[in-house]
């Protein structure tokens, strides 16, 4: 009895020895596996990336920077193409002439819904990134203060703004419209300041106002002496010098002013760009960067 008890004894102690050999054989094959996948990971994680970003005009100082930062930021594995700076509906031409781009920022809902129903981007990742204020500019030094929209209707002033393919020209007109610089013409005739798109119209009979393709060009008419006044973003005041803010255009007389960016619908790397436009909404040092260049989180 004694015998038949210490050779049980003796398979269950085998038995145990050989549970636990195969238990460190599985935890050491999971733990590789592991290690495996995560160094995959880790590598996939590493691939070379190259965005091409398409941005409004006025982006143009404030997204360097903020490239620059992302991919100091631990993200040495993505390169920035020459990321094109022009007008939003310039933008829109370029990406509908077959150009590409992975991420389409513009300066005005608008031409984002244009972006949307042209198919040139998934609306699924359309964002609201910043907002804006529309003001008037002069060159330095010029003398002017507090010039209000009826100063420009009684022809006090010259005065550039940018034309229909330029959101802040459209802002600028919705702005003249109310006190009859600028006249909507066709659905929306008889309205005026948010209600009307700022493109379409005409100005009214005695007014001239120079027109440019971009903002900043838009911006560098005021800072030559070439008008008097400039309509433009209060962020390019900040970008260009040369220029100080000689009033401010009521918000209530044109649409808010929104920044919208999604990832474009040919996007070859529609995750990298995903995680960059997160980044930039979502990084505290993406936010300093937007807010020294005058923009601010929508």
């Amino acid at each position: 009895m004694k015998k038949t008890r210490k050779i049980a004894a003796a398979v269950l102690a085998l038995s145990l020895v050989g549970a636990f050999a195969l238990f460190g054989c599985s935890s050491s094959n999971a733990a590789s596996s592991a290690s495996s996948a995560s160094s995959s990971a880790a590598t996939q994680a590493a691939e070379p990336v190259e965005l091409q970003v398409f941005a409004a005009n006025s982006l143009s100082k404030a997204m360097e920077d903020v490239q620059k930062a992302y991919v100091e930021d631990g993200h040495d594995n993505v390169t920035f193409l020459d990321t094109q700076y022009k007008g939003s509906g310039e933008l829109n031409e370029m990406l509908g002439a077959g150009s590409y781009a992975d991420l389409l920022i513009t300066a005005s809902k608008g031409s984002m819904d244009t972006a949307v129903d042209k198919g040139y981007v998934d609306e699924a990742t359309r964002v609201d990134m910043f907002v804006n204020d529309l003001v008037i500019v002069s060159k330095e030094g010029s003398g002017l203060k507090d010039v209000t929209l009826q100063d420009i209707a009684d022809g006090k002033y010259t005065f550039c703004v940018g034309d229909e393919s330029v959101p802040a020209g459209n802002y600028a007109c919705q702005a003249l419209s109310t006190v009859g610089v600028y006249v909507p013409a066709g659905d929306e005739a008889g309205k005026t300041g948010k209600d009307i798109s700022g493109k379409g119209g005409s100005f009214a009979e005695g007014y001239t106002p120079v027109l440019d393709t971009s903002v900043g060009n838009v911006c560098k008419h005021a800072e030559s002496g070439d008008v008097d006044v400039a309509f433009v973003y209060t962020s390019d005041v900040y970008r260009f010098g040369g220029v100080e803010i000689v009033g401010e255009v009521p918000g209530d007389t044109h649409k808010k002013i929104v920044y919208p960016g999604a990832i474009t619908a040919d996007s070859k790397n529609a995750e990298a760009a995903a995680a960059f436009l997160d980044w930039c909404l979502t990084s505290e040092k993406a936010a300093k960067i937007w807010a020294e260049w005058g923009f601010e989180l929508a």
